[in-house]
């Protein structure tokens, strides 16, 4: 599919009234004590946020001492979290109760040039739908699959059209077994202008079970976090562009590729004051409501893009995952993965413990 084909290019820097103005809301609600100290913090910025997050929730740490935290994912087969750690080049696991440990390692590619390869290990994560991991496999440029049991390792795809991957960072598995995926230069010492970039474009992929792939958007700059609506009428990606930052909806059609695109979320108003971190790591939740990685934390946001809620730490917030039966989210921040409890039923659908 070429790059231009789906008239994506046109809209990606168009951000209508309604998302300037909810841009500015944001800023406004940003917490300033939070932005400025090292303390987890959660605002409520609408009525509807209550039914997620209790008022009296509190936030912990589950791990700390981390290079840089991200691509978190709970297992239900095993009650456990899994996250990266790209820099360090490692994956580790953690189960309530007990301290993180490392799971695999090398978690990426082994043996890379820190010269021309920044982050090593593996970045996003995902399962598919024999609960098998998916690896955004950062240093190797590379979609791998890796059996829980058995430990196999195996590369998906690590081309488009003969040229290699940047790095790619996130992924998100369709019910139909497609993974959307993105494939920005963070991964490279040099970034765009790496002397192991094949790609002349930073994209947004999208990879079927019978190996074909398709570029779904080669116009923007920084493609990192990705995801499904929950009925995959509409693909979020998230521009991780310090000078344009902000949230991508796509319209898709019935197999899967854009009609059309808007910014769902303009987050340049956010930065003002120094606000820690850019749209990043994001999930969506069983009725639609968008969690996301945006300049002062972690924000939830309606589909319509209405701001809900925000938690800050004081830095940015990469990732974040659900976890223990729709019980808790876990937040991928810096230096340090937190856990946030969530109110029982709303990610939970009544399943038993």
């Amino acid at each position: 599919m070429n790059q231009n084909s789906s008239g994506v290019a046109e809209a990606a820097l168009k951000p209508d009234r309604r998302t300037l103005m909810l841009g500015a809301l944001a800023l406004a609600a940003l917490p300033r004590r939070a932005v400025a100290a090292d303390i987890a913090h959660i605002q409520r910025l609408s009525p509807a946020f209550d039914r997620m997050v209790a008022p009296d929730a509190r936030i912990s740490v589950v791990a700390s001492g981390i290079r840089w935290a991200e691509g978190p994912l709970w297992v239900d087969a095993g009650r456990y979290l899994l996250f990266t750690d790209p820099p360090a080049n490692i994956i580790r696991r953690w189960q309530t109760g007990r301290v993180a440990t490392p799971f695999l390692a090398p978690s990426g590619a082994a043996g890379t040039d820190p010269k021309l390869v920044r982050e090593p290990g593996a970045n996003g994560l995902a399962l598919d739908h024999q609960g098998r991991l998916l690896i955004a496999n950062s240093g190797g440029r590379s979609i791998d699959r890796f059996d829980l049991v058995t430990r196999r390792r195996e590369v998906l795809v690590d081309r488009y059209q003969g040229k290699r991957f940047n790095s790619p960072n996130d992924l998100h598995v369709a019910r139909d077994g497609t993974i959307y995926f993105t494939d920005p230069p963070y991964g490279l010492t040099d970034g765009d202008a790496s002397s192991l970039k094949e790609m002349p474009v930073n994209g947004v992929y999208r990879w079927t079970p019978g190996g074909a792939v398709d570029l779904i958007d080669g116009t923007l700059t920084r493609p990192n976090g990705i995801a499904l609506s929950p009925d995959e009428t509409r693909l979020y990606v998230s521009v991780s562009d310090d000078v344009a930052p902000r949230i991508m909806v796509y319209d898709l059609d019935k197999i899967g590729l854009p009609r059309r695109s808007r910014v769902l979320l303009d987050a340049k108003p956010m930065q003002v004051g120094g606000a820690p971190g850019l749209p990043d790591g994001m999930k969506v939740a069983h009725d639609g409501t968008l969690v996301c990685s945006v300049p002062g934390g972690m924000m939830f946001l309606s589909p319509d893009a209405e701001p809900l809620g925000l938690i800050s730490n004081g830095g940015p917030i990469a990732n974040c995952a659900f976890g223990e039966r729709g019980r808790a989210l876990f937040l991928t921040a810096n230096d340090r993965v937190l856990r946030v409890p969530l109110r029982a039923g709303w990610q939970d659908r009544g399943r038993p413990a």
